[in-house]
């Protein structure tokens, strides 16, 4: 199995490179780990200028020896580059694996909505710099590899489909052609390096779109790294999910096991399919 890396938004690592390798080496011995050269660019906040991330996205994307697609990291970057990246994606793209969350939400939602199947919220490549962050990396690679059932969020619904979003990613790509219809879906949802005040406001904004409010109901991830603000905010996470929950008639699931973090579990989109 051939595993392609690409980097659509901010720089990568190249220690993260080489400690990704090694535990695929040692971990899932049948993969070929293949870094595009393109992750290792840097122009300004990103992994090179638009055109070369752009460039590096379709061509791992519509080559058929490459099984699965996998983002380095997240950041900034990938709206610049989705719409016509994914208008470039021939049927190849189609037959592969796609895996990232944060910034990568951008292109996640996009391919779900071109009807793409094996797309997947969950670790990415930098992740191993992280406190623990060689689970994450193990968690990525295993549902990568052979879609393990240890590697996904434990209380995904079986019933209904699922998808996964950054708060602000999400509300950022209400609107465009990246929508993707999450009707009936349970949503998942978290935050990272946030004031709770913008938390509070991005969560109207999501739960007062009719898209939203169509979806089976909103789980809540981690909000981590909240900003600090004077005065305090006074309210918690599950407390603004709660209250606009309730406020739009959208059915409020609980928390979920994702994040910013080396925790996060992976999230397909769609309905839970055999292994």
């Amino acid at each position: 199995m051939r595993i392609a890396v690409v980097a659509p938004s901010s720089r990568f690592d190249g220690e993260a490179a080489r400690r990704v390798a090694a535990i695929a080496a040692r971990t899932q011995p049948g993969v070929e780990l293949h870094f595009h050269p393109q992750c290792f660019l840097t122009h300004n906040h990103f992994a090179g200028p638009d055109a070369a991330r752009e460039d590096a996205l379709v061509e791992v994307a519509n080559d058929p020896g490459v099984d699965a697609v996998w983002f380095a990291r997240g950041g900034y970057g990938a709206c610049r580059i989705a719409e016509s990246a994914l208008a470039r994606f021939g049927p190849a793209a189609r037959d592969k694996a796609w895996l990232g969350y944060s910034d990568a939400g951008f292109l996640l939602a996009g391919l779900y909505r071109a009807g793409f199947e094996r797309v997947a919220h969950g670790p990415m490549a930098q992740d191993v710099m992280r406190e623990g962050g060689e689970a994450a990396v193990e968690r990525a690679l295993a549902w990568l590899a052979c879609r393990s059932a240890d590697a996904l969020e434990p209380g995904l619904d079986s019933a209904r489909p699922n998808a996964a979003f950054n708060i602000v990613v999400l509300g950022a790509l209400l609107g465009t052609s990246l929508e993707p219809d999450l009707s009936g879906h349970v949503l998942l949802l978290e935050e990272v390096s946030e004031h709770m005040y913008a938390t509070d406001r991005a969560f109207f904004h999501l739960a007062a779109t009719r898209a939203i409010r169509r979806v089976a109901g909103i789980r809540l991830g981690r909000v981590v790294d909240v900003l600090p603000n004077d005065p305090d905010f006074g309210e918690s996470e599950e407390d603004i999910a709660r209250r606009w929950c309730e406020r739009y008639g959208i059915f409020w699931l609980g928390r979920a096991d994702i994040g910013h973090d080396s925790a996060n579990k992976v999230v397909p989109f769609g309905p839970l399919r055999p292994l």
